[in-house]
């Protein structure tokens, strides 16, 4: 018997096989339970089995983009399906990847137990069944990362927005606390303390809060108004100096400043560029951010002394914590690696653009460029 007809005959001991077999992989799992998905998978893969298909249908469909036909798109389908709720179940993907390889295998044991001459044409049947257990298995991991990753940047968009709360009370406290003239000096100096702790927090969830936006193809929102880079520059430049007295930061401008942007955006641009400068540049050296106006653009430079970024490190440096992930022994309490995947996306918005030089000889330069006037342009 052809495997394509032996799969659509036997659709109930391949299951109970699946069952014993999956369950001494996942045997905290129900499979039993959530098993409900199996017949349909089986019996989209027979039907595509016995469809023709030309070298190129084959070699797409072992990577996960069936085009065969109705047949190969109801395999995509039930695939799909069989994944999402696989990741709403709290299957992780191992677990649902060990699922495919127990039916993968009671499938074929079963079969070759029937078939005890295998001829020429069983090697082609198997070759389709196993290229169509390829792609559904392909169909399902991506369903199912997608799914895992929806799930997840709702939860940290639902958590920012909540912490959010509590810690504007805590900020009004410590307001209210470090204006009361009773209180003596090493107390009001802990509640101005106290505010700068919850701005940083503050800064922390807004950071956390546009990724999980970023992430969901929301993109960061913007609000253009006229303004003026310099006033930001240094009220940006005051501010991190009198966090940090002990490091010299200076401001320079020249030409044009004024142009349309997002001033509170940008004021997220500076301190997160100003922060990473303060982290990773030489303690003993000046950080200097200059802003300098041309015909259309705006460049805002900052620039630190210290050791270099390897160059295989730049190319990535915009990527989510990709700092934190290639400097596993770099820690910091008030930063969660995202301060410059935020520049990016916050440039991108602006139409703009970030580039990073980097040399012992001549320091670390972040260079972003923004138009006066920026275009509508999808966020990238």
């Amino acid at each position: 018997m052809r495997l394509a007809d032996f799969i659509l005959a036997n659709i109930e001991p391949i299951l109970v096989e699946w069952v014993s077999f999956a369950h001494s992989i996942t045997p905290e799992k129900n499979l039993v339970i959530l098993r409900d998905h199996a017949p349909e998978i089986l019996r989209a893969i027979a039907l595509d089995m016995k469809k023709s298909q030309t070298s190129l249908q084959r070699s797409e469909k072992s990577k996960g983009d069936g085009d065969n036909g109705k047949e190969s798109e109801v395999l995509d389908s039930v695939s799909e399906e069989h994944a999402v709720g696989r990741a709403n179940s709290g299957f992780d993907i191992m677990e649902m990847l060990s699922e495919y390889r127990a039916l993968r295998a009671s499938v074929i044991r079963l079969w070759r137990e029937s078939v005890p001459d295998p001829v020429r044409q069983d090697l082609d049947d198997l070759t389709r069944f196993n290229e169509a257990i390829d792609q559904s298995t392909a169909k399902g991991v991506h369903s199912y990362t997608e799914r895992i990753d929806e799930t997840r940047n709702i939860f940290l968009a639902i958590l920012g927005h909540d912490l959010r709360n509590p810690l504007a009370a805590l900020k009004l406290v410590a307001y209210v606390l470090s204006k009361n003239e009773s209180l003596d000096v090493k107390s009001s100096e802990m509640a101005q303390e106290m505010i700068g702790t919850v701005d940083q927090m503050d800064g922390l969830i807004l950071d956390l809060l546009d990724f999980a936006l970023s992430r969901m193809g929301h993109g960061i929102p913007i609000v253009k108004a006229e303004m003026n880079l310099e006033r930001l520059c240094r009220n940006g430049v005051a501010g991190m100096q009198t966090a940090h007295p002990l490091r010299t930061i200076r401001c320079t401008t020249q030409g044009d400043l004024d142009g349309t942007w997002d001033s509170r955006r940008l004021w997220q641009v500076m301190s997160n560029l100003l922060s990473n400068a303060i982290q990773y540049g030489a303690k003993d050296s000046p950080i200097d951010v200059t802003v300098t106006g041309e015909a259309s653009d705006v460049l805002i430079n900052v620039h630190n002394e210290g050791k270099p970024i390897p160059p295989n490190r730049i190319i990535s440096l915009f990527r989510p914590m990709s700092r934190r992930l290639n400097l596993g022994n770099v820690h910091r309490a008030d930063s969660i690696g995202l301060g410059l995947y935020i520049v990016h996306e916050i440039v991108a918005a602006h139409a703009g653009s970030v580039q990073v030089k980097s040399s012992l000889e001549t320091g670390t330069d972040f260079t972003v460029r923004l138009p006066r006037q920026p275009a509508s342009a999808p966020h990238v």
